[in-house]
């Protein structure tokens, strides 16, 4: 374990499951590489289909949040469904799971939003944040999505409101270390 004073028990690196890449080992990374294990072993998600750790940058009344997006996953060369992981209740993480989905393609929604802690999971539709199945196995398979791409569609989301979506990304999204000081992991961007 690595010898950094943090609320992160740090486990050293571990081989990410989709790029091949180190990643920093953690309970939470744990938990991220199962879900990715999940979507391609399970639920036969190609592993190209599949874009991890990807990020939406805001800045509103001088707080600057890094929002990440664990999952991006791909039907049909479309972004069809994100997935973000987090530890704990996830009625809280839904709203700012819907705002990613809505403003993370410039072209359109994408459909589909997955909140999940690595045990449960809510699948909700980006359109009017209905939800459209809970537990993990109602992450939809490439077999459910051509049926759910049909009915749900990829609309173009209306300009004058991705900024009331950034912003709620930017309100949900900051982190405040819980020892109150920086946080400590090495390349963490609030380290």
């Amino acid at each position: 374990m690595a010898d950094i004073p943090t609320h992160h028990l740090i486990y050293g690196t571990c081989t990410d499951y989709l790029t091949g890449n180190q990643v920093i080992d953690t309970d939470d990374e744990r938990f991220r590489q199962k879900i990715a294990r999940f979507l391609v072993e399970e639920l036969s998600w190609p592993k190209d289909a599949i874009e991890s750790r990807r990020t939406i940058d805001t800045l509103f009344a001088g707080n600057f949040v890094q929002s990440t997006i664990d999952f991006v996953v791909r039907h049909n060369g479309k972004r069809f469904m994100i997935i973000r992981y987090g530890p704990g209740s996830l009625v809280t993480r839904q709203r700012p799971a819907i705002a990613a989905a809505r403003v993370l393609d410039p072209d359109y929604r994408i459909p589909v939003a997955v909140v999940t802690n690595g045990k449960d999971a809510v699948v909700l539709s980006t359109a009017d944040g209905k939800v459209l199945g809970e537990g993990l196995d109602a992450i939809p398979s490439p077999r459910q999505a051509a049926k759910l791409a049909q009915t749900l569609g990829f609309e173009p989301f209306p300009e004058e409101k991705r900024e009331r979506e950034l912003r709620i990304l930017n309100a949900c999204d900051k982190e405040i270390c819980c020892i109150g000081d920086p946080c400590p992991i090495p390349g963490a961007p609030e380290g």
